[in-house]
């Protein structure tokens, strides 16, 4: 199995660590607070290794990406190209805006002609990015259950077909059927799908649904 450096030590990238703990891989977490750093090990378990954006990124062989989205691209730049170069990174970011939701609906600061991963893609081409796990809440990341043992959909995107492969091989680990939408131009669709899976949660404080799609 390969290793896994996760980048970002909050709800999202916790639940992920300790899933990737759970199914066997080697799994490093970073924090850009030591304080945070220290707390991790007693929070995720103690087979989980912690350090900095930057040894993180280092250690991992697949990264994941799992920062808000208004700090991604400055905690890639963080890292840097050196370490960023030929991995696989699953994006878990959505560009949600600092703006209190209208109705129910989220604010993205990008637009439908450039989705954030696109940004990302094109700022470091020399990496393989993957869009996974944006559009489900963090406590329904890892094998999540539902009636009748239905598995949620999990939509996934992006340039490199072998590094989807990859990014496949867990999110059917994780309990999801994945559906490959094709390139990162597909991110356009998949990031606002956010907004959606979050209405019912700002409206009527259900945080448990995924979406499915039907064939």
């Amino acid at each position: 199995m390969k290793k896994i450096g996760i980048i970002g030590s909050g709800q999202v990238g916790k639940t992920l660590a300790a899933g990737f703990l759970n199914y066997g891989y080697s799994t490093m977490i970073g924090s850009r607070s030591l304080e945070k750093q220290k707390s991790l090990q007693s929070e995720i378990g103690n087979g989980i290794f912690v350090g900095n954006f930057t040894e993180t990124a280092a250690y991992g062989e697949i990264l994941v990406l799992a920062v808000k989205g208004l700090v991604a691209s400055d905690a890639l730049h963080t890292v840097g190209p050196k370490f960023l170069t030929n991995k696989i990174i699953i994006d878990t970011t959505n560009p949600i805006a600092e703006a209190p939701p209208e109705n129910g609906v989220l604010k993205f600061f990008t637009n439908l002609d450039q989705s954030l991963m696109e940004q990302f893609q094109e700022t470091f081409p020399q990496a393989k990015f993957v869009k996974a796990f944006n559009c489900i809440g963090s406590a329904l990341m890892v094998n999540p259950v539902f009636e009748n043992g239905q598995k949620p959909s999990m939509f996934i995107c992006g340039n490199d077909d072998q590094a989807k492969s990859e990014v496949n091989v867990i999110t059917n680990l994780f309990g999801f059927e994945t559906e490959d939408m094709g390139g990162a131009e597909a991110a356009r669709a998949i990031e606002p799908l956010c907004m959606l899976w979050c209405i019912p949660g700002f409206r009527f404080n259900s945080w448990r649904h995924a979406f499915k799609l039907l064939k």
